[in-house]
């Protein structure tokens, strides 16, 4: 047990939480962490945690001393590499290798160290993971070279929103209506080729909250009903707001550009699949800012969800194949864990990234509300619902198989 101050471990437990929270970690394994930290201060501790609020209960045995901490907090991006070295800064603490009055100051650290990759990788990466959704989605190769300069062009105004507080308040619906009017003008004057809405879906994949819904579903099935459904909920109004901006923008660039008959383009062939899961794999491990040494376990995971999940599809169905990608994926994440003491969302999200039908969900709002579907998507509603309960049933037997040695 680390020996300490009362008041200097809940500064700790308090900081370590809100630094956890703004990395991404999800609410569930938050709290499992945090209390699992607090015990081996010595400290008792109550948690209650959401993606815009957090709540700190922390009292010394025999309830000699108390301390209540509220905060209203920013839902947390996704900093994996921030997130390994805030874990690894936690283990020293409880190994005694690392004071608290020490590990406050490596806090800082962390959270004022910038970036591994640079601006011009990001927007590379940004390029590459537009275009590897685009081949993932068996199109024309003219589809998958427009989804990588519109994704360019959403990251400029990605950039644009980090030096503008307006232009962040509006970015979703704001790069959404640019790709559109974008893709309809490259329609009319370049290339007839062009699936406009299927370019526009790539463009902004990055912005498609596929994995929040999944999280948001996890939290569900864990009993942490108030940041499930705050999840939830803040994820529905992001696709809300993407799927307006793209439908302005089509209807200005239709209005602006006038409308071409469309030239269907050879497909690009399936086995091509396969590259772009590498594709999107080293993309993410650019946008997600992950470290180096965990390269090869994260391109690994994107692997291995996909050929699970095609091989499950193909003896079985596209239910049993999602479910048997994710209990695949939980598997090698919590192996992860054991081997490298790591974190396993480390390798777990590059996973579900893959599998997460987040694109589906668009695409059927699209087909609901538009009457129109610009790819072939029969029962694309009922699809989407069962691959998430699919999804989630997989993590979850997963944890059972191979239990997590990490709570994180």
């Amino acid at each position: 047990m680390y020996s300490g101050d009362f008041t200097q471990k809940r500064k700790f437990i308090v900081k370590l939480g809100k630094m956890l929270h703004k990395y991404g970690t999800p609410a569930s394994r938050l709290e499992a962490h945090l209390s699992q930290l607090s015990r081996h201060l010595g400290l008792n501790a109550s948690f209650i945690i959401s993606p815009t609020a957090m709540t700190f209960v922390i009292w010394s045995e025999g309830h000699e001393q108390e301390y209540t901490h509220a905060a209203r907090v920013d839902p947390g991006g996704m900093d994996l590499g921030a997130l390994s070295r805030t874990d690894e800064l936690a283990d020293q603490v409880l190994q005694g290798q690392v004071s608290l009055n020490e590990a406050d100051a490596l806090l800082d650290a962390i959270d004022m160290r910038p970036s591994s990759y640079s601006k011009l990788a990001c927007g590379v990466a940004m390029m590459l993971s537009g275009g590897a959704f685009a081949m993932l989605m068996a199109t024309s190769w003219n589809d998958v070279l427009w989804s990588c300069l519109l994704s360019l062009l959403v990251y400029l105004f990605m950039l644009w929103a980090a030096r503008s507080a307006r232009i962040a308040y509006m970015l979703e619906p704001l790069v959404a209506l640019v790709a559109a009017v974008a893709a309809c003008a490259i329609s009319r004057y370049i290339d007839p080729g062009i699936n406009i809405r299927l370019a526009v879906l790539s463009a902004i994949i990055a912005f498609i909250p596929g994995l929040a819904l999944t999280l948001g579903l996890a939290e569900l099935a864990a009993r942490h009903l108030v940041s499930g459904n705050a999840r939830i909920m803040d994820a529905m109004m992001l696709l809300f707001k993407l799927y307006f901006g793209a439908f302005l923008g089509i209807a200005v660039g239709f209005r602006l550009f006038g409308t071409v008959d469309f030239i269907k383009p050879p497909p690009i062939p399936q086995s091509f699949a396969w590259l772009a899961v590498g594709i999107l794999g080293v993309s993410l491990i650019i946008l997600f800012n992950s470290r180096g040494k965990y390269t090869l376990w994260s391109l690994a995971s994107g692997f291995i969800a996909y050929g699970v999940s095609i091989a499950g599809a193909n003896l079985f169905d596209y239910t049993l194949g999602a479910f048997l990608g994710a209990f695949a994926v939980g598997i090698y994440s919590n192996l992860f864990t054991r081997l490298a003491k790591a974190p396993a969302v480390i390798v777990a999200m590059h996973g579900l990234i893959v599998l997460v039908p987040g694109s589906k969900t668009y695409i059927g709002l699209n087909s609901l509300i538009s009457g129109q579907e610009f790819v072939v998507s029969t029962g694309i509603g009922q699809q989407t619902f069962l691959i998430f309960m699919s999804l989630i049933a997989g993590l979850i037997f997963a944890n059972v198989a191979l239990p997590p040695t990490k709570s994180l």
